[in-house]
């Protein structure tokens, strides 16, 4: 709903006047909550841009003339991530801009393609809808380049989507919009950069002078919201992000790590400057704004992304240091580092079952980023492991079979640390999972008590790829849990198992 300054300005007001003596605003660590400072944060009104640029390949950017962006990844958080690619779907805009625009991943909202054929908005829509929802009196904005952004990826509840003729003319509708109305929540795309990557490819001067223009454009959009005359009352998260790569002759919808790498650049409260993260993704956009405006996701809505100041690093994260760089793997870059069989604090891995030899980086459970694993063999699935964050545990009996090994088939067991728990009660188990079949081979979750003999908690047998909750009687008296993930496979696919959390 769109209302006009002086009626937001009422309806604002009253609606603080009635929740004031209520709520108390939470405050980050080491942040004045003096009654001078506490104050000010109360009369700011969460504001939000989020800037799309088409076919923007991150690993170009530092050639490229782009001081505003680049002034915003020192003011605030920069952070990579890879795409999906097929079979789940293609680097293509379609999926890239629905998977921004609603938080899940093309397998939940299913836009695999340009077409938008089978698209479920009715299940998975744009956050700016989803914020008209939580709140009508907001004023949600859309200004794209690409026609199906303002027409089709945001959905008819926003108030007001625009479509530009060139990113010239969406980047003077937006900074009218802006600079004149109130309002809340914006979304602007600029396409040319893609036009350039298909036309040149990254690898040439026109594509990099694409990009700087859209930097001067993105700028003009940057003093558009801090002209405002009521921009010190204002709290503005600002994000910028991409729908994916291209290669260095042109064109995207792969799987090379040029086309499936994106990011989120973002400035704002809790977003440290100059700081750089591993474990945001794209699907984090929606939530994060979401949470801006005080809306807490519903789980019922299986979003996979979360806010990224809710975002904790799990006990696989902190390997990441200690990667190591290829060994058998040779295809990869010599310089990259992404793999470690050593187990973090607490964990363990059973290689007692598993034959010698095969590829060294895969032989049993590893831990692994996603630029080393699945740029290891392309084409086989691994793109699908959009879940799992960082660092993350792997089992993989196709790669490890790629070398000589002893006879018998890949069998390895991940086992966790004890855990507390309250006898009598029932405790939750949840992580990310990404099992894929391509033969024979077995995935199994184990729970014990107390050092007692495993029981089984759940069994893979076909596909899944999904964030799991299984919960689980915990037997009386018990204090301590251990899960167990094993195994086995004959040159088959993989598993991958990320962000293990016992609750009770």
């Amino acid at each position: 709903m769109h209302l006009s300054p002086s009626a937001r300005a009422a309806l604002v007001g009253a609606v603080a006047a009635a929740l004031l003596p209520l709520a108390v605003p939470a405050h980050a660590a080491g942040e004045d909550t003096g009654p001078s400072a506490g104050a000010a944060v109360a009369a700011k009104r969460p504001k939000s841009l989020v800037i799309g640029i088409d076919g923007a390949t991150f690993a170009t950017f530092d050639k490229a003339k782009m001081p505003r962006v680049k002034g915003l990844m020192a003011a605030g958080m920069t952070a990579t991530g890879n795409l999906y690619a097929n079979p789940m779907a293609p680097t293509s805009s379609g999926p890239g801009w629905s998977t921004i625009a609603t938080g899940a991943w093309p397998d939940k909202h299913k836009v695999v393609d340009n077409t938008f054929t089978g698209a479920r908005y009715d299940l998975y829509p744009d956050y700016a809808t989803r914020l008209e929802g939580a709140d009508p009196t907001l004023d949600t904005l859309v200004v794209g380049t690409w026609g199906p952004i303002p027409a089709t990826v945001f959905g008819p509840a926003v108030d007001t989507r625009l479509g530009g003729v060139s990113d010239a003319d969406t980047t003077a509708t937006a900074v009218s919009r802006l600079g004149d109305t109130d309002a809340d929540a914006a979304f602007v795309h600029l396409d040319d950069v893609d036009a350039a990557g298909h036309a040149s490819g990254t690898g040439t001067q026109a594509y990099l002078n694409a990009l700087a223009t859209a930097d001067t454009e993105i700028g003009r959009i940057l003093d558009a919201v801090t002209s405002r005359p009521t921009y010190a009352d204002e709290d503005w998260q600002i994000m910028v992000t991409a729908d994916h790569g291209h290669t260095p002759t042109g064109g995207h919808g792969g799987n090379t790590p040029g086309e499936r790498q994106t990011f989120v650049i973002a400035k704002g409260a809790g977003f440290a400057p100059g700081s750089v993260r591993n474990d945001v993704k794209i699907t984090d956009i929606a939530p994060t704004v979401l949470s801006h405006f005080g809306v807490a996701p519903d789980p019922a809505w299986q979003l996979d992304g979360r806010a990224i100041g809710t975002l904790v690093p799990d006990a696989f994260d902190a390997l990441r240091p200690s990667l190591k760089g290829r060994v058998d793997e040779l295809a990869l870059p010599a310089a990259l580092k992404g793999w470690t069989t050593t187990a973090p604090a607490g964990w363990t891995v059973d290689n007692s079952a598993m034959p010698s030899g095969g590829v060294t980086e895969w032989r049993g459970w590893s831990f692994a980023t996603d630029e080393f694993w699945t740029n290891a063999a392309l084409g086989q699935g691994r793109e699908t492991n959009v879940r799992a964050r960082d660092v993350f545990a792997v089992a993989d009996s196709d790669e490890w079979d790629d070398k000589a090994h002893g006879a018998g088939q890949f069998d390895s067991t991940l086992v966790g640390p004890a855990l507390a728990v309250t006898g009598g009660a029932s405790a939750t188990v949840t992580y990310a999972t990404n099992y894929k079949v391509d033969g024979p081979q077995t995935g199994d979750v184990y729970i014990s008590f107390d050092g007692g003999p495993r029981q089984l908690l759940r069994s893979y047998r076909t596909d899944r790829n999904a964030y799991e909750k299984l919960t689980v009687a915990v037997p009386a008296g018990a204090t301590t849990a251990r899960l167990s993930f094993r195994y086995t496979g004959t040159n088959s696919a993989f598993w991958t198992i990320d962000q293990v959390a016992l609750t009770s």
